[in-house]
C-alpha cells in the first residue's frame, strides 16, 4: 500500500495558514504532518514561530517538532536525513505524509534529492575569519555580489548560512544555488506540492495582527525562559530568528519594545519576500488562493 502513497507538501509564506490546511488535509486524507519549518525544530520556541499547540493539533501526529535544544544549530543536512526517515515511515504504516512548512532550504532538502557539496575546514575558517573582520552585513552583500539568488534566500542576519555559501563557491567555483537540485524535477516520492497564493494587501495585516498577539500571549516571557533556563544566545541559530532576535535586542536594551514589535513585523514581511521569490520559482507548484478557502480547492485538485 505504501508504494502507491504520494506526500503532500504545504509551502508558501509565513502567515498564510499553512498549518490549518495542513491539519485539514491530514483528517481527509488520514494523514501525519511533518514539519518544514526551521524554527519550529526548537524546544520551547512556540509562540514566536506559531507552533501549533498540542491541542490544537487535533490528535494528528506531528513529526519534526521539538527536537532541537536552542543551544543547537539546526542543520538542513541532519534534518533531510531525519525528515525522509519520518516520511517513508509513515507511507510504510499506508498514512499520508503531509508536508507543513515555508523554511525554504529545508522543503527543498525534502521533496528533492539534494546531495550537500563538501566541506573543507580552511576554506570555511577563511570566511569566517572574513566574517569576524567585516561583520555579517558586509560579508552578505559579498555573497550578493557573487551570487544574487543564494543572498535571495539566506536571512542577512545569518552568519553561518552566509559563510556557508560563499565556501560552497569556492570549493565548487559554481554559484552556491547551483548546487540544488533543479526545480524542474521529478519531485522526491512523486509529492504534490501545493502553495498558498497571498497578496500584500490580504497577508500584511495577518503578519500585522499575528505579531501583535504573540506579544500579548506571552512572547517575552517565553524568551525570559528560554534564557534563563535553556541558555538562548543572541548568537545562536535559534537567538537570531525572526522575533526572538528583536525580543533579545529589546531585552539588552539595544531596542524599546514598541521597536522590537515593529521590526519583527517588517523582519517577517521581508521574509515573506524571500519567501515568495523562491516558491514563484517552482514550476511544480499548484497555487491555491490563500484568501479562498483553500482546502476544499485542494481536495479537489487531489481527487
Amino acid at each position: 500500500m505504501g508504494d502507491l502513497i504520494r506526500p503532500i507538501a504545504v509551502v508558501g509564506p509565513t502567515a498564510s495558514g499553512k498549518s490549518a490546511l495542513g491539519l485539514r488535509l491530514a483528517h481527509e486524507l488520514g494523514g501525519e504532518v511533518v514539519n518544514v519549518d526551521s524554527m519550529q525544530l526548537y524546544r520551547g520556541m512556540d509562540i514566536g514561530t506559531a507552533k501549533l499547540t498540542p491541542e490544537e493539533r487535533e490528535g494528528i501526529p506531528h513529526h519534526q517538532l521539538d527536537i532541537l535544544d536552542v543551544t543547537a544549530t539546526a542543520s538542513v543536512a541532519r534534518y533531510q536525513a531525519d525528515a525522509v526517515a519520518d516520511v517513508e515511515d509513515i507511507m510504510s504504516r499506508g498514512r499520508v505524509p503531509i508536508l507543513v512548512g515555508g523554511s525554504m532550504l529545508y522543503v527543498q532538502s525534502l521533496v528533492d534529492d539534494w546531495q550537500f557539496p563538501p566541506t573543507d575546514p580552511a576554506v570555511r575558517a577563511h570566511w569566517e575569519a572574513r566574517l569576524a573582520d567585516i561583520g555579517v552585513d558586509a560579508l552578505h552583500s559579498e555573497l550578493a555580489a557573487v551570487d544574487p539568488a543564494a543572498a535571495v534566500i539566506i536571512e542577512d542576519k545569518d552568519p553561518r548560512r552566509t559563510v556557508r555559501a560563499l565556501e560552497v563557491i569556492e570549493l565548487t567555483g559554481r554559484p552556491f544555488t547551483a548546487s540544488q537540485p533543479p526545480k524542474n524535477a521529478s519531485p522526491r516520492w512523486d509529492t504534490r506540492i501545493l502553495g498558498l497564493r497571498t497578496d500584500a494587501d490580504w497577508l500584511n495585516p495577518r503578519i500585522d495582527l499575528r505579531t501583535r498577539q504573540m506579544f500579548e500571549r506571552g512572547f517575552v516571557e517565553e524568551v525570559d525562559r528560554l534564557v534563563t533556563g535553556h541558555g538562548l544566545s543572541a548568537d545562536s541559530t535559534a537567538g537570531r530568528a525572526i522575533g526572538y532576535a528583536q525580543v533579545l535586542a529589546a531585552r539588552a536594551g539595544e531596542l524599546t519594545w514598541a521597536e522590537a514589535v515593529e521590526r519583527t513585523i517588517t523582519g517577517t514581511r521581508r521574509y515573506v519576500r524571500r519567501q515568495r521569490s523562491w516558491f514563484n520559482r517552482d514550476p511544480r507548484i499548484t497555487w491555491l488562493d490563500a484568501a479562498a478557502d483553500p482546502a476544499d480547492r485542494a481536495l479537489d485538485f487531489l481527487g
